[in-house]
């Protein structure tokens, strides 16, 4: 007997299950510090391996010879960022006080999308456990926990790379830096934890606690702004912990293909060659010297290097769509958050852990059009679009003048249902943005210093539904939609 996508609901039922793996470790430190939280986080590991095994099982009959195919991945990356975050919610609502599921879910999903936004107040007197269990899901949800999957559990298959190609962020989803699909996995994950040690020891050195250091990795290489403080990284107040932070935030915005590549040959070729690199790289530094001369030259810091040091921080930090923060850029000059705001809709890399519309697709965009202007002046002419050397043909642009269409309207739709319910333009549409391009705080009432706690159940979910539209891209989860998805 053959049940639709049962190979779908048994593969879910796998990633459940190493979410409750993954449990295991905040219940570790739970028990090594006595926090109060190791009980939650062992009633949570149980429930969840048990809801994913019985899932397993149940559809592990039908879906036997069964191989995902292309509608599969699409449905499976969908479901698992759906179902992880509920399930994810657990070891928070044991915890913490009147924590109601929707402000949960919206945390949970907050951090595996890798977005940053809170609901919660008082991050400094929680369990560390739970500011742990917040901030590794922004670990994990970086690169993915479908991708994760695909890595250690080779019993996917060849239909793996079907979730691979849904999950993983970018243009160019049929790319491949390996031979296997589960080997590129491996080594995106590898490169992604040497990275992540790099940063924990850095921050150490530079000062900060080690298990301050580990959680805020976490936040940094997953690009979410998740911190255990309320006043983010600017608790600490430390110049050289900030330089450590801007070189990871700058590091975690460039393809993690790339850093593959210059693991994987020994040498900074890959880098060399990377068009896209070069322009988030160009893009920030003019930037970050735009905002200090500008907050410098209305006074908002009398002196040029205090200016220099909170932009440097706080336009890469919302550039990379991290957003952590060390000031209330809320109350610096309105130019200064809007560009940070606009930086955040494309400045960081295909293939990073960033959000936004990716730096490739607005090169190839300005290339194309570009290429309009030339050809109105000579009809004739044969316009090729290429980047890093490569010709890109008519259907990669079309798809990303539908998928840019689409991340317009998402935004313009989203931000009238927040207006809808009340709420003031800045908030609405910046509350939207920050959400869509997975970057954290916005401007007003929900900027760096308040959190999203401020609200309406309502509004909550249209953010909620926002992140994750950014962290799946808008076609992979807009694609389950279509009536043709459901035929055949």
């Amino acid at each position: 007997m053959m049940l639709p996508f049962s190979a779908v609901f048994h593969s879910l039922g796998l990633i459940v299950m190493i979410v409750s793996g993954l449990m295991l470790l905040p219940l570790a430190l739970a028990q090594f510090t006595n926090d109060g939280a190791a009980g939650a986080f062992l009633q949570s590991f149980g429930l969840t391996l048990t809801g994913g095994t019985l899932m397993w099982l149940l559809f592990r009959r039908f879906a036997r010879g069964q191989e995902l195919k292309i509608r599969d991945g699409f449905l499976l990356a969908s479901l698992a960022w759906i179902v992880i975050p509920a399930v994810a919610t657990l070891p928070l609502l044991m915890v913490i006080p009147d924590l109601s599921f929707t402000d949960a879910y919206f945390e949970t999903m907050s951090g595996l999308t890798t977005t940053g936004s809170t609901t919660l107040s008082d991050l400094d007197k929680l369990p560390a456990s739970i500011n742990f269990w917040r901030c590794f899901l922004v670990w994990i949800g970086g690169m993915g926990v479908v991708v994760l999957t695909v890595a250690i559990l080779p019993m996917l298959g060849v239909g793996g790379s079907q979730a691979f190609k849904a999950e993983t962020p970018g243009p160019m989803k049929d790319s491949k830096i390996t031979s296997r699909i589960t080997q590129t996995a491996e080594g995106l994950w590898a490169v992604y934890v040497l990275i992540s040690l790099a940063c924990t020891i850095s921050l150490c050195l530079a000062g900060m606690p080690l298990l301050d250091s580990v959680m805020h990795t976490f936040s940094i290489m997953g690009l979410g702004g998740f911190s255990s403080h309320d006043a983010s990284f600017g608790f600490f107040d430390s110049p050289a912990m900030e330089a450590v932070a801007i070189v990871f935030m700058l590091i975690a915005g460039i393809n993690f293909a790339t850093h593959f590549l210059a693991f994987s040959n020994r040498n900074l070729q890959s880098y060399v060659r990377d068009m896209e690199a070069h322009a988030f790289w160009l893009l920030m530094l003019i930037s970050v010297f735009l905002a200090a001369w500008y907050l410098w030259h209305l006074n908002t810091y009398p002196e040029f290097l205090t200016a220099l040091r909170h932009a440097a921080f706080n336009v890469v930090s919302i550039a990379t769509t991290t957003g952590l923060a060390t000031v209330d850029y809320n109350l610096w000059p309105t130019f200064v958050p809007v560009l940070m705001l606009f930086l955040s809709c494309f400045a960081t890399c295909a293939g990073s852990t960033g959000g936004g519309i990716k730096m490739i697709r607005a090169q190839l965009l300005l290339k194309q059009s570009l290429g309009e202007l030339r050809r109105l002046i000579h009809p004739h002419a044969q316009i090729v679009v290429k980047l890093n050397g490569q010709v890109f043909p008519g259907r990669v642009l079309y798809s990303i003048l539908a998928f840019v269409f689409l991340y317009v309207i998402s935004i313009i739709l989203l931000t009238f249902l927040m207006l809808f319910t009340g709420c003031d333009i800045v908030t609405a549409l910046s509350a939207v943005l920050a959400s869509i391009n997975n970057m954290g705080p916005g401007l007003n009432l929900v900027g760096p210093s308040t959190t999203f706690a401020v609200l309406t159940d309502f509004q909550t979910w249209v953010c909620t539904l926002a992140m994750l539209l950014g962290r799946l891209e808008l076609f992979t989860l807009l694609v389950l939609f279509h009536p043709e998805f459901w035929r055949g």
